[in-house]
């Protein structure tokens, strides 16, 4: 396990058992519940970093956590448009979704993003199993408007494949393509369908791994990062505009996920080695906490 003071190879023999002292409650306290993280497509910085994030699920797994991986891949959907001519298009933040860019969401996040999360985790033991959205119905959606073409909202979450394979003690991964009652597939925005996923389940966890150190009381100030409030004050900011730009869906999702059940939601900065860890097993834990 690595943090910000160094790897734990690095530590003597008696920090290491300090650490796993430390560990031990929140072991027995979590052990049994489940955890839903939405690791997103700015956290994955390297291969470097997918390896960190499988370890972390796996040592989760491992002592009886059920988790839930989401995934977003915004950034290497852009990426492969550009490779292949054609030009991103937003509308309030959100991906203008014709068909040919559908095609791509598809092909990015459930036949490559997808599969790396799936290999990753599956290096340390048979555990892994990719799904999208579309399997099983999981999730249902409509379109969001005629303007962005197919984007979806999530009308409903049928969490059955995923309750399945969490009674065979493996670790669902999520791609967020939906589908309608006709077949029709729409992009879904993951830290959206994270959350609705997180509710169905009844997560004691909401976890967003992304590229920030966790929510800001000064969007333009590092330094000014919340350790915990009330998902009430939350949406507060949300409404005033304090939270803006790409914080905004995972925010809202925070607030709806803790009113809809979820024990506590955290955004925490994925490009820190062992984050979820950090965050699950220590005392101080990083990044922002959500609570009601």
């Amino acid at each position: 396990m690595t943090g910000p003071r160094g790897t734990l190879a690095a530590l003597s023999a008696g920090d290491k058992a300090e650490v796993l002292v430390e560990a031990l409650p929140y072991i027995r306290r979590f052990r049994g519940t489940r955890l839903v993280v939405k690791y997103g497509g700015n956290a994955m910085a390297g291969s470097e970093q997918l390896s960190l994030f499988a370890e972390d699920v796996v040592l989760l797994q491992s002592v009886g956590i059920d988790i839930v991986v989401v995934h977003g891949g915004g950034p290497q959907i852009g990426k492969l448009m550009l490779r292949l001519g054609k030009i991103p298009k937003f509308v309030d933040g959100l991906r203008v979704t014709d068909a040919d860019t559908l095609d791509i969401a598809r092909m990015v996040l459930v036949g490559k993003i997808n599969r790396d999360i799936v290999a990753a985790i599956n290096t340390h033991g048979a555990l892994a199993v990719g799904v999208s959205g579309e399997d099983a119905g999981l999730l249902a959606a409509r379109q969001r408007s005629a303007e962005l073409g197919f984007v979806g909202d999530i009308d409903e979450v049928r969490p059955a494949i995923l309750e399945r394979l969490l009674r065979e003690e493996l670790v669902p991964v999520v791609a967020t393509i939906g589908s309608d009652g006709t077949g029709q597939a729409y992009n879904i925005n993951a830290d959206t369908a994270a959350g609705a996923i997180a509710g169905a389940l009844g997560a004691e966890k909401l976890v967003y791994l992304t590229d920030v150190e966790g929510l800001r009381a000064d969007v333009d100030d590092a330094t000014s990062i919340i350790s915990d409030l009330r998902a009430d004050v939350l949406d507060a900011m949300i409404t005033s505009g304090a939270v803006a730009g790409g914080m905004i869906p995972k925010a809202a999702s925070c607030v709806q996920a803790i009113k809809g059940g979820v024990g506590h939601a955290h955004i925490l900065d994925g490009r820190v080695p062992h984050a979820l860890l950090l965050e699950v097993f220590t005392r101080s834990g990083v990044g922002t906490m959500v609570e009601g």
